[in-house]
Parts: structure tokens; sequence; C-alpha cells
């Protein structure tokens, strides 16, 4: 029988609503948590988790017109 958990919340670490098991594959997945209510991205495989930072939204400068 595969094992299956709750994806905690990169942010706050509190449970979400999504639930993966372990043979489950995620790239790139808009993890939303109603607790924090942020969105953030994630990559999962074997039930182990990374959160994605974005490299163009993280230390960007503003653009001069």
């Amino acid at each position: 029988m595969l094992k299956a958990k709750f994806v905690l919340c990169p942010v706050c670490k509190n449970k979400t609503r999504v639930q993966i098991r372990e043979d489950t594959e995620l790239k790139n997945f808009p993890l939303y948590c109603p607790k924090c209510r942020q969105e953030t991205l994630i990559n999962a495989k074997e039930l182990h988790i990374t959160a994605i930072k974005e490299p163009d939204t993280l230390d960007a400068e503003p653009m001069n017109v």
C-alpha cells in the first residue's frame, strides 16, 4: 500500500489541503496555503518537497524607461 501525506506550507509550516502519495511527482506546482494565504511554487518527488524561489521576483530592480 502506498503512503500518503498532506503537503506542509513552506512559509508557515501548516498543513494545506493538498495530499500526495509517495509515487506522485510534481513540477512547478502552485501550492496555496489557506492559513497564510500565500501561493508558492513547489517540486515534489517521493514525498520530498522543495520550494522554488522565483529569481525574477526576488531581487528585481526597477526598469528605467
